[in-house]
């Protein structure tokens, strides 16, 4: 029963909205109108490479971030 009413006093707002105005909407048979420019972009666009590859030296990998000032 509450659905009802609910569903009564939606469907009652729903047709006290306004119209939208129709001035502004564009023709779309109008062969005037503006269109914007249609350019390509690889779908490949910003993609990174993970293919595997040889591992590197683990003692130059630790000397990287090893904390710098200690024992050095």
């Amino acid at each position: 029963m509450k659905f009802a009413v609910l569903g009564a006093i939606a469907a009652t707002l729903a047709g006290c909205a306004a119209w939208p105005n129709l001035d502004t909407v564009r023709d779309p048979a109008d062969p005037t109108a503006k269109v914007p420019r249609h350019s390509y972009r690889s779908v490949m666009t910003g993609t990174v490479d993970y293919r595997p590859v040889q591992p590197k030296s683990w003692v130059d990998s630790n000397q990287r971030v090893a904390p710098k000032g200690r024992g050095q």
